[in-house]
């Protein structure tokens, strides 16, 4: 078991997609100023360049790394262990815990997207998996088509993991609390930070929760 585990609380913020590494790395400090405490690395631009990637990742580990804050790589635990990255979030088509954690070692986190499936969470955890996360919670714009989860599956895996549980997709400061009421350990949040006229006013509104 990671003993990065501790970190795997409050508020989550995943980073949406920019072109602009400026504007990028503004948005994610005024996040860490407001008190997230875990910050992810996603981009799903089709046009994305391996260089600007690679660029944009190193840059957000010096930040996070600044910040004390844990820092995370969605999808690829290879650009995970080129910029020292805490850590690697995996969904269903990315590859396999074991693999990852021969690649990255022990004690680097390992994420796993479980949808709305509680057996792909306990399964998961038996293969040591460091924490998981469900949803979408809500109708989410980022993935419209998700599949749903419900603040029922978060009782159910509250009562049955023993790892951290994250709950993604739609989360609001208005359903905010009820998410964290059903059992998630930290809120996984997009657009409902890095849309908000003030991140780090808003991020400081998420923290409260925890």
């Amino acid at each position: 078991m990671s003993l990065n585990l501790r970190r795997i609380s409050g508020l989550y913020a995943v980073t949406p997609d920019s072109e602009n590494l400026e504007t990028l790395i503004a948005s994610v400090e005024a996040a860490l100023l407001g008190g997230v405490s875990i910050v992810q690395y996603r981009n799903k631009q089709a046009n994305v360049n391996i260089r600007a990637h690679l660029e944009t990742a190193s840059a957000l580990a010096k930040l996070c790394r600044q910040h004390s804050v844990t820092f995370i790589i969605n999808d690829d635990a290879d650009l995970a262990l080129d910029v020292g990255a805490d850590g690697v979030h995996q969904g269903k088509d990315d590859g396999d815990i074991a693999s990852a954690r021969k690649l990255l070692g022990k004690d680097v986190i390992i994420g796993v997207s479980c949808y709305n499936s509680l057996e792909r969470a306990l399964q998961a955890q038996e293969q040591g998996a460091d924490y998981v996360a469900f949803g979408a919670m809500f109708p989410s714009s980022t993935k419209p088509n998700a599949p749903r989860a419900t603040l029922e599956l978060l009782h159910a895996a509250k009562a049955q993991l023993h790892i951290p549980i994250v709950a993604i997709g739609g989360i609001t400061l208005h359903n905010a609390a009820d998410v964290v009421g059903a059992g998630a350990d930290a809120l996984a949040v997009i657009n409902a930070l890095f849309d908000a006229p003030d991140i780090q006013k808003t991020a400081q509104q998420f923290s409260k929760f925890y």
